[in-house]
């Protein structure tokens, strides 16, 4: 069996590879490898949300089942964003958060993802004990007293725990939100937005959010009912708030996947503003601002090579990592960064959040556009990107693809080719079982046809 955990979290079909079994194993390790200490006093405490896809009511379930029986109690909050959770984890104290989403995966996917204290993603080591207690089954279950609650449950209340009088899901929304307002402000008036919520987590504190902070919202996609989100909407496919925003005449579009930790934007006329041109809006304006630590930005090899020439006519230096917002993240901390990002929407801002988060990267988009007074096309004019080609390979064997003799030969052939010009990169998923092959040439034709190329011997491994 493979790694359990992938780039971001464990994530399967949900009731086949990604069982209840498996979610309340994973629970229970989780709480005995985070949860060791008593903390501050008090007992353990997990904070757990969800997204609203079908899959996640069993495995809610299934995760308080895990925690409680490790000994940890439980806060419930619901359907929330996966940058949500992570705040609330920190915001309570919280010895450790689980967001039950499979953020853009398809409606019958789940996966778990885990926050330690302080809303912080866990290292590859840490990983790797929750995994081996979790296949091992060896971890400790008390009895009587020692049995975790769920808190707001009734008669489960525990001293020393800091939350509401009155316990409820809405209250914990409404703090996630004032967070997002109190760190972009009150000030987007006159912007008009249409934000596709992918009938995900963002579809209720998404247009709640950007209505607070002062723009006029128009919501579409914002009606799931377990079975529909991420279905041909949000931020893996903007068509519809490309069209929505131009019947609207709004300003600008915000496309978000299922769990809200990305967001997409486009612009009046609905031409696509992507991951790269946001981390170049928002780092242009934190350099002028004396915000950009370092004057460095933090991304992925992903990121375009005009993101690149744009930054360095700028004065700005890219940091570069491996895919994955944990690894933009480790960037971020190790160097005391405070802007890194990914093209595919995730944008992280350590100053405010912990984690990628959709909902405050839009608030952000807007409060530049409201600062400058110029529509989002002209701030993203400021990326000239490099022709750009992404194919995405479904295969059965990851590992034997990238090791594959004649697939890495060809690869070296084709960086031959294109001298200085571009570059090629053959990536395994950490979510799905598919092999990315992304081309750039200065060439669209060419770096098409070496990626369709590539991509047919891939497939045929």
């Amino acid at each position: 069996m493979g790694r359990l955990f992938g780039t971001d979290g464990v994530r399967g079909l949900a009731n086949d590879s990604l069982s209840p079994e498996l979610a309340l194993r994973i629970a229970g390790a989780a709480a005995q490898v985070l949860g060791t200490e008593v903390r501050s006093g008090r007992r353990n405490v997990a904070v757990v949300g969800r997204d609203p896809r079908a899959s996640g009511e069993m495995l809610e379930a299934a995760v308080t089942a895990g925690l409680t029986a490790a000994g940890m109690d439980v806060l419930p909050v619901g359907v929330l964003p996966t940058p949500a959770v992570a705040y609330l984890t920190a915001l309570y104290d919280a010895s450790l958060g689980v967001m039950i989403s499979a953020s853009h995966n398809p409606m019958p996917d789940n996966g778990i993802k885990i926050f330690a204290a302080g809303g912080h993603k866990l290292e590859d080591a840490v990983e790797d004990r929750i995994e081996a207690k979790a296949t091992s089954g060896d971890f400790t279950r008390p009895t009587g007293a020692g049995i975790g609650r769920v808190l707001g449950a009734s008669g489960s209340r525990q001293p020393g725990f800091d939350m509401p009088d009155q316990f409820s899901v809405g209250g914990t929304h409404e703090r996630y939100i004032e967070h997002l307002t109190e760190v972009t402000g009150r000030d987007l008036n006159g912007l008009t937005v249409v934000v596709d919520c992918a009938h995900g987590a963002a579809s209720e504190v998404g247009p709640a959010a950007y209505r607070e902070a002062g723009a006029q919202v128009i919501a579409i996609n914002a009606e799931p009912d377990g079975l529909n989100i991420n279905d041909g909407v949000g931020s893996t496919h903007i068509e519809q708030v490309q069209r929505a925003v131009r019947e609207h005449g709004a300003d600008l579009g915000l496309a978000h996947d299922g769990d809200a930790d990305r967001c997409l934007a486009v612009d009046a006329d609905g031409n696509p503003v992507d991951g790269d041109a946001i981390m170049a809006i928002l780092a242009l304006g934190m350099h002028e601002a004396g915000t950009l630590a370092e004057s460095t930005l933090v991304a992925t090899v992903m990121s375009n090579l005009g993101l690149h020439i744009a930054m360095r006519a700028a004065g700005i230096t890219v940091r570069t990592t491996g895919v994955g917002d944990r690894y933009v993240l480790e960037e971020l901390r190790s160097g005391g960064y405070t802007l890194g990002g990914e093209q595919s929407g995730h944008v992280v801002f350590p100053g405010f959040g912990t984690t990628g988060d959709g909902i405050l990267t839009g608030l952000q988009l807007m409060a530049r556009m409201s600062a400058t007074g110029k529509p989002l096309a002209e701030l993203a004019n400021v990326v000239q990107k490099v022709p750009q080609v992404l194919v995405n390979v479904p295969v059965l064997d990851k590992a034997a693809v990238t090791a594959d003799t004649g697939i890495l030969e060809a690869v070296r052939a084709a960086e031959v080719l294109l001298g200085d010009t571009g570059r090629i990169l053959l990536r395994p998923s950490g979510t799905e079982q598919l092999v990315r092959v992304m081309v750039e040439a200065t060439d669209n034709d060419q770096a098409q046809k070496l990626a369709d190329d590539l991509a047919k011997l891939v497939a045929a491994v």
